[in-house]
This record gives structure tokens, sequence and C-alpha cells, in this order.
């Protein structure tokens, strides 16, 4: 039986081979050694299919977290998940607490950055 025996074509749609989140996750960190921008993996989730959420944190300024998705058209992109202005930085880890009891094969990657272009190839979304 071939291995596609199961899958149905739906017209209008496009199957697309998609990045491990453990890979991506790696990728990140990479980027951050790199560039000398300080970063840390706070929880692992699915390696495979997990969804990730990064913190960004200045040294002296307060949080944003950051929640990857896909907009309408397949492309990845990020969501401010704490609002379009930094919050504090408790209020941050609230957040991803209240996030991690939901979903525990969530990925939470924290940077010492306040600016999300200077590590992220895929733009916010507004």
């Amino acid at each position: 039986m071939p291995a596609s025996a199961g899958l149905r074509h739906i017209p209008g749609s496009s199957l697309e081979a998609r990045l491990k989140s453990s890979i991506q996750v790696k990728a990140l960190v990479r980027r951050c050694d790199l560039a000398a921008i300080g970063v840390a993996v706070t929880a692992r989730g699915d390696p495979d299919a997990g969804a990730i959420l990064v913190k960004l944190c200045g040294r002296d300024t307060d949080a944003m977290v950051l929640v990857q998705t896909r907009r309408p058209d397949g492309t990845l992109g990020w969501l401010r998940a704490t609002g379009a202005d930094p919050v504090a930085e408790s209020e941050a880890d609230a957040y991803i607490a209240r996030q991690r009891q939901r979903d525990p094969d969530l990925w939470v990657v924290e940077i010492e950055t306040i600016a999300p272009e200077t590590v992220l190839d895929d733009g916010i979304i507004e």
C-alpha cells in the first residue's frame, strides 16, 4: 500500500513540509549565540509539533511574549501575546505559566533583547 493511501487531496489546499519545533528552537538558540545575545530554553515541549513562545526581555526593561503562528497564506509570523506594549516581567511569566498549564507541549525560549527583529526572521503580525 502506498504511503499516501490514507491521504486525500482537497482542491485548493497543499501539503507543506514543516520543520520540527525542536529544530526551530535549536536554530533560534544558535542565532542568538552567534549574535552574543543571552538565550535560554526554559521549557521543552513536544519535539515534533509543540508550539513556541518567545519571551523577550531587556536587562533593565519590561518583557514581551511572542507566540508563533501562521498567517492566512501559510507563512510563519509572530503575535504579541501580551499586547502591543511591553509588560512587567512578572506579568509575562504569569502568562507563560497559564499557557504551559493549558499546553504542556509548549516550548518557551527567553531571549535577552527587547527588539524581536534582531533574532526573528518572521515578522510581527500587527
